[in-house]
């Protein structure tokens, strides 16, 4: 993307990408690439600043804010530093930074740790993003999409002995606060800045801001230049280029490293991935914040291009406002994926039905002991053997091909990378075989163009009826494109009641909804509306004209899917029919509103 748009700093016309290029350099250090889903597009002006973006409208397209948590032996975890200064935290959205932003003490997290954690919004905030920069969301697939209830925070976590402080170590935070879903692109900014931060402080941290507030917005399909610190981060559509300059390159900017969380568990991943679909209550229980984290987010990933609707935290602790909530004995354990690593949590979660308790997750290219599945009455404490500890009985029988495919991989030491490619075209293959036949159902629901009529109002889609779905399933189910065997009606039947189809019939819904609004707008446009206003009275004109506006409104605001020249040819009828008006009513409908 060109970056014309920014305003040149130093001698010339140097930019600050300019700058940051050379700067990078003259230190030698690496560009970093990070690759986005989508269609390339033609390098264009810069989104920025050329939109007359106010200051900070920038930042707050990634990020909403920055925290530095440390450690006070008096107030203990206490937010330092929050930037910008005037971003806005709730007291309640504080505290949970603050202990979510540490690893628990049992941890033992000596040096650099990284990990992420999501936590609920308070309620009543005020959405933060302006309108003008959401509707790049709409493009994005849904696991891309911004959280607009939750917050996702991305920790570079430092603990080093320093006997100049009374307790013995130096123990900080650096937290990046973001509605983005971008783990693995928020890690390599961390890696980049933290560890000069925490020799720098607070003028190196103000600087970093102000150059994520140079960012263009994160567009889909668009190759983005992103200056940080003398580093440029390139994030591109596809990888397939040469670049002299570029040393690093990321292959997401969102997903983890999937075989290496799958690793110890991978004889069971079919398993886990119907616990995930189903939505069912499900615990990873770790030693430390980092293990928790990626495996969770694995877990949430394996059911892609399918979104989680429930609740999901990388990491959770017994001072999260939620503890109560989720750890209650009153009611059966809600639809969730936790990750914890305080041994409290082995007892007090005793009641759940599904725990997965893992060791230490092995560097790329070792192989930990495969674990069992256990019965539930056999995890006492977070001591216990790592297993999967459940009485959960799968719909499906298991695929030998995909054990068979990664276990001689892991023979023949292919790397992890290669590892995790084959276990995620393996669960989007999964997913996909599973998700077509209610895509092709819910096709069904749409009426037909023929009905719409523009004089009427849009026709309904018709009811969703498990049982005719069902039916379906005989001729076209996940047969077609699967070779699993199994009780794939069950799980159907199960899934019909989970969060999970609730969230996504919700989303089909009105995505149809939106596209019969969108035919019966064109349907209008169509029709010769100053001939229909001819024979009717002025009453039933200026309602028609009052209905058109709305119309106009309602496509903007809903960002209809209607044709570009739609709106255009809408405006044009209802200005010509206007005109046709008496001039006292031509004045009082200009004024209702923009044509």
């Amino acid at each position: 993307m060109a970056l014309r748009g920014l305003a040149a700093s130093g001698p010339g016309s140097r930019g600050p990408l300019d700058e940051a290029v050379a700067a990078a350099e003259e230190r030698g250090a690496p560009a970093v690439v990070v690759a986005a889903g989508g269609a390339p597009e033609d390098d264009d002006e810069d989104e920025g600043r050329g939109r007359g973006l106010l200051r900070w409208d920038g930042f707050s397209a990634w990020l909403h804010c920055v925290c530095v948590v440390g450690f006070d032996l008096e107030l203990g975890q206490a937010v330092e530093v929050i930037y910008p200064q005037h971003s806005k935290l709730t007291d309640k959205e504080k505290t949970n930074i603050c202990y979510l932003s540490f690893p628990d003490s049992n941890s033992g997290c000596l040096g650099d740790t990284q990990f992420c954690f999501r936590f609920r919004q308070s309620s009543g905030r005020r959405v933060s993003l302006h309108c003008l920069l959401d509707h790049y969301d709409k493009d994005l697939p849904v696991y891309l999409k911004k959280d607009p209830a939750y917050f996702y925070g991305y920790v570079y976590f430092r603990q080093v002995r320093d006997k100049s402080l009374k307790r013995g170590y130096f123990q900080k935070s650096l937290v990046l606060i973001s509605k983005l879903p971008y783990i693995h692109f928020f890690h390599t900014v961390l890696k980049q800045i933290a560890p000069e931060y925490f020799e720098k402080s607070e003028p190196y941290l103000e600087a970093a801001c102000n150059d994520v507030d140079r960012w263009p917005a994160p567009v889909p399909g668009k190759t983005l230049h992103l200056p940080i610190m003398g580093v440029v981060m390139k994030v591109i559509p596809f990888i397939s280029f040469a670049d002299t300059h570029i040393s690093v390159i990321l292959p997401t900017v969102h997903e983890v490293d999937l075989f290496r969380c799958f690793c110890p568990v991978f004889l069971h991943s079919q398993m886990l991935w119907e616990l995930v679909l189903l939505g069912e209550p499900l615990v990873v229980m770790a030693p430390s914040p980092s293990e928790s984290s990626e495996t969770v987010l694995a877990l949430v990933n394996c059911i892609s291009p399918l979104k989680y609707f429930s609740d999901f935290r990388p990491y959770f602790t017994i001072h999260d406002s939620e503890f109560k909530e989720y750890t209650t004995r009153t009611q059966a354990p809600p639809s969730v994926i936790l990750g914890v690593t305080n041994p409290f949590f082995a007892k007090t979660l005793q009641h759940w039905p599904h725990i997965i308790r893992i060791g230490d997750l092995k560097p790329a290219g070792e192989i930990p002991k495969q674990v069992k599945v256990k019965k539930l009455k056999n995890l006492k404490t977070l001591d216990s053997k790592p297993g999967v500890y459940t009485s959960y009985k799968p719909y499906l029988n298991r695929d030998e091909e995909i054990i068979k495919q990664l276990q001689k991989g892991v023979q023949q030491k292919r790397p992890s990378e290669a590892q995790s490619v084959i276990l995620r075209r393996y669960f989007l293959e999964l997913t996909q075989s599973f998700i077509i036949p209610l895509e092709r159902y819910v096709a069904s629901l749409m009426p037909l163009q023929k009905s719409i009529s523009p004089w009427k109002s849009p026709p309904q889609l018709r009811q969703f009826l498990p049982e005719e779905f069902m039916k379906t399933l005989e001729k076209t189910g996940p047969q077609l494109t699967s070779r699993i065997k199994g009780d794939w009606i069950g799980l159907y039947r199960h899934f019909l009641k989970s969060p999970n189809f609730d969230g996504w019939f919700k989303t089909r819904r009105k995505e149809m909804t939106q596209k019969l609004e969108a035919l019966h707008l064109e349907a209008l446009c169509e029709e010769d509306l100053l001939l229909w206003t001819q024979k009717h009275t002025e009453v039933e004109t200026v309602d028609l004209v009052l209905k058109l506006k709305n119309k106009l409104l309602q496509a903007d605001r809903e960002r209809l899917p209607v044709k570009p020249d739609t709106m255009e040819k809408l405006r044009t009828h209802i200005d010509a029919i206007i005109l046709a008006l008496p001039e006292d009513l031509q004045g009082i409908l200009l004024k209702t509103g923009m044509t």
